[in-house]
C-alpha cells in the first residue's frame, strides 16, 4: 500500500496533482487546502496517500498533513460516504470549520457543500461526533502568489468538479472579488462556496 509520496510536482489542478517519484508518474486526487499548499510545477512535494483499493480501480488521494488525512479515513468510514465525497467534503469546508461543525452537531451547515444533504450530514454528526480529536497539524494554507485569472480559473475549476454550474460559479467569484475576498487560493474559493450554497 502507498502511505507517502515526496517528489516533483508536475502538475496541479484544484482536484489532482501528478507528482514524478523516481521517473514514475503518480496522479493523486486531492482536496483544494492541499492544493492551495502544494508548490509550483518543478518544486519538490510531498503527499500522504490514502491507497483505496476496489475491484475494478486504484486510487490514491493525497494530503498536505497527516492529519489531514486522518480525517479522511474517519470521514470514509461513514455509512454512505466514499472516498470522492469525503475529498469533496474536505474542499468544501476548512478542517477547523467542520471539525466544529460535527462536533456542534451542526447538520445545516455540512448541507452547505455541494453533494452533502439532510441524511448524509446527520450521519456524519451521530458517527463523528464523539470520536474526533484535535487536528493541531492543520495550518491554515499560504497566501498564493499567482495572477489573479489563474487564480480565478482555478477557482471556477474546483467549483465546477464539486458540481456547481459554471454560470453560477463565475458569479459567485465575480461577487467574492467584489467584496473583497482577495487574491489567494483558498479564501477567494471558500467565499464564492459560501455564496453560490446559499
Amino acid at each position: 500500500m502507498i502511505a507517502y509520496l515526496r517528489g516533483k510536482l508536475l502538475e496541479k489542478h484544484p482536484n489532482s496533482a501528478l507528482l514524478d517519484v523516481s521517473g514514475v508518474g503518480y496522479g493523486v486526487t486531492i482536496p483544494v487546502s492541499t492544493y492551495s499548499r502544494l508548490g509550483q510545477p518543478g518544486d519538490e512535494a510531498v503527499l500522504h496517500i490514502h491507497t483505496h483499493v476496489r475491484e475494478d480501480a486504484l486510487a490514491l488521494f493525497g494530503f498536505f498533513t497527516a492529519a489531514e488525512k486522518g480525517l479522511f479515513e474517519k470521514l470514509i468510514s461513514v455509512s454512505g460516504i466514499g472516498p470522492r465525497l469525503a475529498v469533496t467534503i474536505l474542499s468544501g469546508l476548512p478542517a477547523d470549520e467542520l471539525l466544529t461543525a460535527i462536533r456542534s452537531g451542526d447538520a445545516k451547515r455540512l448541507t452547505r457543500i455541494p453533494g452533502v444533504g439532510r441524511k448524509t450530514s446527520e450521519r456524519m454528526v451521530l458517527e463523528l461526533r464523539e470520536t474526533l480529536g484535535p487536528i493541531d497539524e492543520l495550518e491554515p494554507a499560504g497566501e498564493g502568489a499567482d495572477l489573479s485569472g489563474a487564480i480565478e480559473r482555478d477557482v471556477i475549476s474546483a467549483m465546477l468538479n464539486l458540481g456547481c454550474a459554471k454560470a453560477a460559479a463565475e458569479k459567485a467569484v465575480r461577487k467574492s472579488l467584489s467584496e473583497g475576498a482577495g487574491q489567494a487560493f483558498e479564501p477567494l474559493f471558500r467565499r464564492s462556496l459560501d455564496l453560490i450554497s446559499r
